[in-house]
């Protein structure tokens, strides 16, 4: 260990002292600075406040949340192509194993949950691989992804400082461990060059938003000061005639002798002009909360989240399996390909189309039952999918004769349809008889054709009749 300590010659970024650009992300507040904050050293003195993340921003809760808890609901399965050009699901492999339970104390829920988590609120994620006696990664266990980083060698080749997992410090007796790359399951977010000299650290949105975050987090405090010093009534009575203190407090006593406590709801009833008028919500109150949406928008945007997921409204979407569509098309697509292609990496697969790992998003339609048996309805009529296909897809066993694909009789190649021989010519019309014209006699011996006729078809049904008759 000490060899590899001696050979580690940076850190990813500036050196211990140096000045970096912010923002920048506090540990030990679990916040972060802007840069207009953060150059001055004594900013606590000044009286300003980091900008806290999840637990103070519910908008940035709700778009983490929204990641992290529907890729904890996909299954992930270990895929590899078959000679046929289709797939085949590996069920014996250290990573099919790993993707139903990644460690003794975690379940693969547990694990994605987290690490997703982590992965949009710092924007890395870091998870230590343990090997077991044939060199397959038995395990994985996630670290803190705020107090882990990755080491650069002055050879080029890249470590990792792991620390934050209490388990794995028990049971190595170790508090930070030095890995190789091998052993790390890294997921990153985009790095941006002008913060860190290589690409091996990532950013979470949040430094996009977090002015919006400042401003969302002012407007609560603002507003809880607000409401909870001011004595502002919903309601006043107002009249023309100069009333007295004690016929302003008797005017009071009966108003709420009608309306608070047990009598609440009550009618009162008016007397000599007084009327009731309504405390509007002055512009000012309006203002605030359309810059409050219009702050939780933006913070939205920067996760590319569709405001329909987070119940904001927006634009309806006419089914369920649409708007999931459309958020797969975009923010949640990227991230369930980010993962995968990161415990790809690790596990050393071919890749895409060859093996690799997929989650299935069609655990999202679960509970969007109409939608889900349209499109297998569609899928089997179509000829993409096998009845027993569309039917374990659904738990239900197998039917007869169901194992292959099967398409209308009309559906036809172009080829088969210019095989089919043209129609033949219609016969031509009889000739029509002249006007007027004198029908012909009958021929001679027709009445004596007819009756031998009928004649041979009795005697034959008699025979058939006297046939069935003998035993």
């Amino acid at each position: 260990m000490a060899n590899w300590l001696s050979r580690i010659s940076r850190l990813i970024g500036k050196a211990e002292g140096e000045y970096r650009p912010g923002p920048w992300y506090l540990p030990i507040t679990g916040g972060w600075l802007p840069a207009d904050v953060g150059k001055f050293t004594n900013w606590w003195q000044l009286g300003y406040d980091p900008i806290g993340l999840s637990s103070q921003s519910a908008m940035v809760e709700a778009c983490v949340s929204a990641y992290s808890q529907t890729v904890a609901m996909c299954p992930g399965d270990h895929w590899r192509l078959n000679s046929k050009g289709g797939r085949d699901r590996v069920k014996n492999s250290a990573l099919a194993r790993l993707l139903r339970y990644p460690n003794d104390y975690q379940t693969i829920s547990d694990f994605l949950l987290n690490a997703v988590r982590s992965l949009y609120l710092t924007g890395n994620c870091y998870a230590l691989a343990l090997r077991n006696d044939r060199y397959e990664i038995d395990e994985l266990h996630l670290m803190k992804s705020e107090l882990s980083r990755p080491l650069l060698a002055s050879t080029g080749e890249i470590f990792y400082q792991l620390y934050g997992n209490d388990i794995i410090a028990k049971r190595m007796n170790e508090e930070t461990l030095l890995v190789p790359q091998r052993d790390v399951l890294h997921i990153k977010l985009h790095t941006r060059r002008e913060r860190y000299p290589v690409p091996l650290i990532g950013e979470s949105p949040i430094l996009a938003a977090y002015g919006d975050i400042g401003v969302g987090n002012a407007i609560a405090r603002q507003q809880q000061a607000f409401y909870m010093n001011e004595a502002r009534p919903s309601a006043v009575l107002s009249t023309d005639l100069v009333l007295d203190k004690d016929q302003v407090q008797a005017l009071r006593d009966r108003w709420n002798d009608q309306a608070k406590g047990l009598y609440q709801g009550g009618t009162p009833i008016l007397t000599a002009g007084l009327k009731v008028q309504p405390w509007a919500v002055g512009g000012k109150d309006a203002a605030t909360a359309e810059m409050l949406k219009l702050s939780n928008e933006h913070i939205a945007l920067a996760f590319r989240i569709p405001l329909q997921i987070l119940g904001l409204g927006g634009a309806a979407y006419n089914s369920t399996e649409l708007l999931m569509q459309s958020w797969i098309a975009s923010g949640l697509g990227f991230c369930l390909n980010h993962v995968e292609e990161a415990i790809g990496v690790l596990f050393l697969l071919k890749g895409q189309p060859d093996e690799y790992v997929e989650f299935d998003t069609a655990a999202l339609l679960r509970s969007a039952m109409k939608d889900r048996i349209e499109a297998l309805a569609r899928g089997v009529q179509g000829g993409i999918f096998a009845p027993n296909e569309a039917r374990n897809s659904e738990g239900l066993p197998d039917a007869k004769f169901g194992d292959e694909p099967r398409v209308q009789q009309q559906v036809v190649p172009l080829s088969a349809a210019g095989a089919i021989p043209a129609a033949p010519p219609a016969p031509s019309a009889a000739p029509q008889p002249a006007p007027h014209a004198a029908p012909l006699p009958p021929k001679k011996g027709n009445r004596d054709d007819l009756a031998r006729e009928v004649r041979n078809l009795f005697e034959l049904t008699e025979r058939i009749g006297r046939r069935r008759l003998t035993p």
